[in-house]
């Protein structure tokens, strides 16, 4: 090989490991692009759907689909009695609510809300229901984003597309500090009031595999 033909190739190696390289990275920050454009459409639509069906909600309701969704029931049920318990005495209140039995929480719909008059109209038994529930509790993935991170993504949708979902400052304030503490929240007391939901979080394969069968209303 000539050095004139040596310089050349090597160059024209340089040059392509460069163009390679541009190339990778255009195509990685397209596929981001696209990747945070899917995850911004299916915020909005899950906000709006979720405002639709429940004109009461507020911030708040929409923070606690969304948390749900990434820490399922939220916790270890190291006392299925207590659990069952509890369960039992809500199930007082249950026929109070006339909704679906069960509806998916945040946008992806990693969790199952299931409604307690899905036990009260016999499509599912208390045992059930408390088994599919305790195995979601200690079925919570890890995840590497933050909450806060999240959370923030969720609001600047929400704001971005001037959705209408009821807020004030001092609300925005309020979840704002608990995201950043990975706290839960209780539903609004408009929503409360107006919807009386009692349900239990499973997670979504479970319920496809345990009761999800059930649930045909």
């Amino acid at each position: 090989m000539t050095k004139t033909k040596a310089i050349f190739t090597t160059k024209y190696n340089k040059n392509m490991k460069k163009l390679l390289a541009i190339g990778l990275t255009m195509v990685a920050m397209c596929f981001n692009a696209c990747s945070e454009d899917t995850e911004s459409r299916q915020i909005e639509d899950a906000v709006k759907a979720l405002v639709s069906q429940y004109p009461q909600a507020t911030l708040q309701d929409v923070y606690k689909s969304f948390f749900q969704e990434r820490f399922g029931p939220g916790h270890m049920i190291p006392n299925v009695e207590n659990a069952r318990n509890y369960l039992m005495s809500e199930m007082e209140q249950a026929s109070e609510n006339s909704g679906t039995y069960y509806e998916s929480t945040g946008s992806e719909g990693k969790y199952i809300r299931v409604y307690l008059n899905a036990v009260a109209d016999g499509k599912i038994s208390v045992e059930q229901l408390l088994d599919a529930f305790v195995e979601s509790a200690n079925h919570v993935a890890p995840h590497a984003d933050k909450w806060s991170e999240q959370w923030s993504k969720i609001v600047n949708v929400i704001e971005k597309k001037q959705l209408p979902v009821k807020t004030n400052d001092e609300l925005k304030q309020l979840l704002k500090g608990c995201s950043e503490q990975e706290e839960a929240v209780h539903h609004s007391e408009g929503y409360e009031k107006a919807y009386r939901p009692h349900y239990r979080i499973v997670e979504r394969n479970i319920f496809e595999k345990q009761l999800k069968g059930y649930l045909k209303e």
